[in-house]
């Protein structure tokens, strides 16, 4: 992470100078900022995660008013506020949540360029929706896996606006493709997105708990286990919902006793996961009735 942090740093001074070194530079490198990303994910220290990306991120905004067309910059720019919006801000300051994923979520949509028009033009019809799905191949599942996080983690934190939930069925649709595409991305993420979707959603707005089960089901064993994000979000959106304390005792213990680093490049997101699922079980006594 220092190394990655160093080289951003360099560039940043290269901003001061010139407008064609920083271009060159990142296109001489193309792998350095998604290189910066992975290598936040794999930091195990909380405190020093939460403290370093904000700055990061910034420098990398900096970066890309110097190279607004960079796919490398705005896909890290995606993932990088959708990560530090879902492990450090969604439960406490579930507002400024919102305002990073939808941010997150703009970065993604421009990453993925002229299909993103074709999307938002679709309107709300599911056929027309599925049609245009399929301009999305391998070469787009990171932009459209972190497009479809962000677009969807914005919205469970807006379920009371209609024009927000109005946009559900599209971004639905951008979790199937990444599914239909890769479904062991990330390992598994997106079943895990899906499941709390249908977890969280009332039944009147197409919540299904019996689905929501499945997906997070299929997480859990695309990851053997080791992606803890499934494990927390099927306690506290499905276990809960169906009042299964049984199922939610399970899950806890599994969280508890898998160690963070069993999985080197998610590292952050399983001790995150680990904090939360112990202050998860300290109010588990008024989850279940």
């Amino acid at each position: 992470m220092k190394k990655i942090h160093t080289i951003l740093i360099i560039l940043s001074f290269l901003v001061l100078f010139s407008v064609g070194c920083v271009k060159m530079a990142l296109r001489i490198s193309p792998t350095l900022i998604h290189g910066f990303t992975q290598t936040f994910f794999e930091e195990c220290d909380l405190d020093l995660a939460k403290q370093s990306l904000p700055s990061n991120l910034k420098l990398m905004e900096g970066l890309l008013k110097n190279d607004p067309d960079n796919r490398q910059l705005l896909t890290s720019l995606c993932m990088g506020f959708t990560g530090y919006a879902m492990l450090f801000l969604a439960d406490d300051d579930p507002e400024r949540a919102s305002r990073l994923y939808f941010r997150a979520r703009n970065y993604g949509l421009r990453t993925i360029g002229r299909n993103a028009f074709k999307l938002k033009g679709a309107g709300f019809k599911k056929d027309v929706i599925q049609r245009e799905m399929q301009a999305y191949g391998k070469k787009d599942i990171g932009a459209l896996f972190w497009t479809a996080i962000s677009w969807n983690a914005w919205i469970s934190l807006n379920l009371d606006k209609p024009a927000v939930l109005a946009q559900l069925g599209v971004a639905q649709e951008c979790l199937k493709r990444v599914l239909e595409i890769q479904p062991d991305y990330f390992h598994g993420m997106a079943y895990i997105m899906m499941g709390s979707i249908y977890s969280i959603m009332p039944v009147a707005l197409g919540g299904k708990a019996g689905l929501a089960k499945t997906y997070f089901e299929k997480a859990i064993d695309v990851s053997h286990g080791k992606l803890l994000l499934a494990q927390y979000y099927a306690a506290k959106h499905y276990a809960v919902r169906v009042q299964d304390k049984k199922l939610f005792l399970k899950l806890a213990k599994e969280v508890e006793s898998t160690p963070p680093d069993g999985l080197k490049e998610v590292c952050l997101i399983n001790a995150v996961m680990k904090k939360k699922m112990k202050q998860l079980m300290e109010i588990s006594e008024d989850l279940f009735f």
